[in-house]
């Protein structure tokens, strides 16, 4: 038996930016916690071929995302800032896809497939134009981008798949985390535990 295809795969890493990690602007509890996993996700995803995305919130100094401009949240991860910068513990490869996303002054951005790769192509098409029909979601945070990103991805045809000992979440309200777990579950997601 040779060994399996997974050219057919991808490794989402949702917004792992130091805006979200300990001592940033919008911290998620227990972010940094998760690093540790994540790494190891993401070398396993290395070792059998499956490409590997990034995103990252690319909010610009005024958008209606942030609470002076009628939004719900403090300043966080505006372009080119500190704060917008990944993790400096993640250790994604060099090949590693970004996607940059909450560019739009008008729109928080939360999905990953709100973004686009540094070429300008929507993270959808380009998963589509690499032949990925599955995909592995982690990062940050569990209630809001990985939500909506895991939501969109089964919205557009792919397989989904959330690692839950690599994601992590704000918990504006008390059981925001299972209430997000329990829906991508419910919408058709497979949830690793």
């Amino acid at each position: 038996m040779g060994a399996r295809d997974h050219s057919h795969e991808a490794l989402l890493v949702v917004d792992v930016q130091r805006d979200f990690c300990a001592g940033g602007a919008l911290e998620a509890p227990n972010a940094d916690a998760i690093l540790p996993a994540l790494n190891r996700h993401i070398a396993e995803a290395r070792a059998k071929g499956a490409t590997i995305y990034a995103s990252r919130d690319w909010h610009p100094r005024q958008t209606t995302h942030f609470k002076e401009f009628g939004g719900e949240w403090p300043p966080h991860c505006v372009e080119n800032s500190d704060g917008a910068q990944f993790h400096p513990d993640l250790q994604l490869p060099a090949e590693t896809i970004v996607i940059s996303k909450g560019d739009d002054p008008a729109r928080p951005g939360y999905s990953a497939f709100d973004g686009k790769t540094d070429q300008g192509r929507l993270l959808l098409d380009d998963l589509r134009a690499r032949g990925i029909t599955k995909v592995t979601v982690a990062g940050l945070c569990t209630d809001y981008c990985v939500k909506a990103t895991t939501l969109d991805a089964l919205g557009g045809g792919l397989d989904a798949t959330v690692l839950t000992d690599a994601i992590a979440a704000i918990n504006v309200r008390p059981g925001d985390a299972e209430r997000a777990l329990a829906e991508m579950a419910a919408a058709g997601a497979t949830i690793v535990r």
